[in-house]
């Protein structure tokens, strides 16, 4: 069994649809005894792949959390592509299993002592001191058991997730997968998983053990199909692994190119991708796995789910069909050949009797492609997304039409909203001598008919809620079209200064996204940096509730390192994913981090009378009123946070000089500074000058008023309003760091920034 080793850093969408009745376990309370319940069923489970989400250790009364649990991952799978466009192949079956005791075995740690449950889940490899932590194992056999409550499935067409109600780290993987259920992480470990099981796709870490880089790779050329020892020119050259794929913007941010690590070694191994989903948890796919993804899904699947019999003969009075799969994000084309030569145009049904097909017998192909973009290598292409139906026709074969009642058969869901770009289909019934039409109305006005699809991506829909109904004979099928778009908004921890969607800190920051929807249901959140790859926002790795930090050097749990943010200038996009897969608009802010400044060797606070000599060390002034004047010596470093300084300020070849928030009614000067000079939502009554300051980071002067003149020459690096811009009158080297007088610079102390298009009551309406 593989084990789910946590990654560097770090959507239920039921679509039950057709008439076939899913048989449902009975429902008990009784412990060990089990429901089945269909979240998402959309074929009979030997033409779907099936995916079976049981849980273990939730009580009777804890049920509703493991239904909780179930939502959101699906969710969050479902906002992950290929799994995003190829939902519709996947059946979906919630099993409640009920336990008679709350959580499961040694969790957090073996001191924990076991409990009895029904599928025996525990940490520590079910409370083996000689295994890890993480690692949750179960009963497979019970497991098993469990998953053949529903009918149809088999190990060759199902995979299982188990639930732990826990919300400590954990899991494991391989053809039975495990997961606490309500760990921040938790939703990110099953799409990490089924790419191993399903998709082959080995780890992309660069450690076996955490904290203990692996180290040279020293063998030959790896079978796994996002590994590599040969350069990129070797892969244009040799038409080899992703060479289709070099130089593309990664979907998990970045370029396909080769990028040193993986298979659990440091060097001497290459991948696609700086991160994808088989390295850090929270990114997507990368396109080189996602391109097997789309191949394996596929291939559990039968693209051609049904069709005119074609064991014997057919007559050439009468129409041939054939009844593709739907993927939600597009329609698979269905082309036809006769003797060979291809018809025109893209239909699932073909009346034989326009062609005027001379006497004897004839050979009709259909040939259903899967013409999606994640796919480039046409092995895969004219392999797992192909298929083919072979009839022979007879002139001299005579049909007789059997009675056929117009109706429809099947259709995308109708019991939940349909995203604003989905591809809609219905499948009619199949008569002998028609092509049966579909008639579709968009809030009560005719589209227009089609063959059975429709791509809602290719109407102009206005912003709200529509209701959309197909229509055949006397068949009628309605479904509300999600074009509400999910709201996201952030808070931040309180800056030094803030204005409008720009931020400053000067030490660690936290950020914490939010938003909603009108429809019921987990809603996905995202954020990137800098145009690096989308993150699944899932709060802190230790807890959902807890905010994302940012910091300079990180954090490290667990030895992983979480919310590196290099120091400088950088821009967080943000966005959320509804249950019904609308992407909301992105939006974004700038944080810019300074250093901190040094630590204090002398603190001053309180009201202090004179002239104020700071000659060596670190003086702070915290909150204090200094009534007379500041003068800083050579090698000195003076930190005034708050309060005032009813005076001037001198200061000549000190190390740092940092005024934050603070009022200075006296004239500032400050030359020769050689560490750093930082000026931040402060006020100075008088002129400033800043001079021949050779200081390691641009001097700053950001979100600050200064009523009289500020003159600045001969700074190296030049000085910078650290995307704050200032309320002042600058010349020379500052004259850039003003804004419009009109504008109102935030600079007063607060306890949080929040910017967001939520409604207050509206807000986390949907956060588990």
């Amino acid at each position: 069994m593989r084990i789910t080793r946590p990654l560097t850093a770090l959507a239920a969408v039921s679509i039950a649809v057709l008439t076939t009745t899913v048989p449902t376990a009975p429902a008990t309370a009784d412990v060990g005894g089990a429901t089945v319940v269909p979240l998402q069923v959309t074929g009979t489970p030997d033409k779907r792949f099936n995916l079976i989400i049981m849980g273990d250790g939730y009580t009777a009364g804890e049920q509703a959390a493991f239904a909780a649990d179930t939502d959101r991952q699906l969710n969050v799978m479902w906002s992950i592509e290929p799994y995003r466009s190829y939902r519709n192949y996947f059946n979906v079956y919630r099993v409640d299993i009920v336990s008679g005791e709350s959580g499961i075995s040694c969790d957090p740690g073996l001191a924990s002592g076991r409990k009895n449950t029904p599928l025996s889940m525990g940490f520590w490899g079910g409370c083996n001191p000689a295994s890890v932590q993480r690692l949750i194992t179960m009963s497979n056999s019970a497991a098993n058991s469990y998953a053949n409550l529903v009918p149809g499935t088999s190990g060759a067409n199902r995979q299982v997730l188990a639930l732990a109600n826990s919300g400590t780290y954990g899991g494991a993987g391989g053809a039975y997968a495990t997961s606490s259920g309500h760990n921040s992480m938790s939703a990110l470990i099953a799409p990490h998983e089924i790419g191993h099981s399903l998709g082959g796709l080995q780890d992309e870490y660069t450690y076996y053990t955490r904290g203990v880089e692996g180290g040279t790779y020293t063998g030959g050329e790896p079978g796994s199909v996002h590994h590599t020892l040969l350069t990129e020119q070797e892969m244009k050259d040799q038409r080899k692994k992703w060479w289709r794929w070099l130089g593309e913007p990664s979907e998990a941010g970045g370029v396909i190119g080769r990028h040193e690590g993986g298979l659990y070694f440091g060097k001497g191994v290459w991948r696609p991708s700086e991160h994808s989903i088989m390295r850090t948890l929270g990114y997507y796919y990368d396109q080189v796995s996602r391109e097997v993804m789309t191949q394996k899904i596929s291939a559990k699947v039968g693209l051609i789910q049904d069709g005119t019999p074609a064991t014997s003969p057919v007559g050439a009075d009468r129409v041939l069909w054939v009844e593709p799969l739907h993927p939600n994000s597009h329609s698979l084309t269905t082309t036809w050949s006769v003797d060979g030569a291809d018809l025109p145009g893209d239909r699932t049904a073909l009346d034989l009797r326009t062609l005027d097909l001379p006497p004897g017998t004839h050979t009709v192909k259909a040939t259903v492609v899967d013409p999606g973009d994640f796919v480039r290598d046409p092995a895969i292409r004219s392999g797992a997304l192909t298929a083919t139906r072979t009839w022979t026709v007879d002139t001299t074969v005579t049909t007789v039409p059997a009675p056929v009642e117009a109706g429809l058969l099947s259709s995308t869901p109708t019991n939940q909203a349909v995203g604003h770009d989905e591809v809609v289909h219905v499948e009619t019934t199949h008569p002998d001598d028609g092509v049966p039409a579909v008639t579709w109305t968009l809030d009560g006005t005719r589209l227009g008919d089609t063959d059975g699809d429709l791509d809602l991506g290719g109407l102009t829909l206005t912003l709200g809620n529509h209701t959309l109904t197909a229509s055949h004979g006397d068949d009628t099928r309605s479904w509300t079209v999600d074009n509400t778009l999910p709201t996201t908004g952030y808070e931040l921890s309180a800056p030094l200064v803030a204005s409008a969607d720009a931020h400053v800190y000067n030490g660690p920051f936290t950020m914490r996204l939010t938003g909603g929807d009108d429809q019921d249901g987990y809603v996905v959140h995202e954020s990137r940096v800098d145009g690096d790859g989308w993150f699944n926002y899932f709060g802190w790795p230790t807890s959902a509730d807890l905010p994302w930090t940012f910091s300079e050097s990180g954090t490290v749990i667990d030895s992983l390192t979480f919310g590196r943010l290099p120091r400088g200038r950088h821009t967080v996009e943000y966005r959320s994913i509804d249950p019904s897969g609308n992407h909301g608009a992105a939006k974004s802010f700038t944080v810019t981090t300074l250093a901190p400044p040094p630590a204090c060797t002398t603190t001053v606070t309180g009201t202090r009378n004179g002239t104020l000599a700071v000659r060596s060390g670190v003086t702070c002034l915290n909150g204090a009123r200094i009534n007379g004047g500041v003068t800083v010596g050579p090698g000195a470093s003076l930190v005034v946070n708050g309060g005032s300084v009813n005076g001037a300020i001198a200061s000549s070849a000190a190390a740092e000089v940092h005024l934050l928030k603070t009022q200075v009614n006296g004239a500032v000067v400050v030359s020769g500074t050689t560490g750093r000079l930082v000026v931040a939502g402060s006020e100075f009554r008088g002129a400033a000058v800043l001079t021949g300051n050779t200081t390691a980071d641009a001097l700053v002067v950001t979100g600050s008023r200064i009523r009289g003149a500020l003159s600045c020459s001969g700074n190296t690096p030049a000085p910078s309003d650290a995307g704050v811009s200032n309320h002042v009158t600058g010349s020379g080297q500052c004259a850039g760091l003003v804004d419009d007088p009109r504008s109102r610079t935030r600079v007063e102390p607060y306890e949080a920034v929040v910017s967001s298009d939520v409604p207050e009551k509206g807000r986390d309406q949907h956060h588990h």
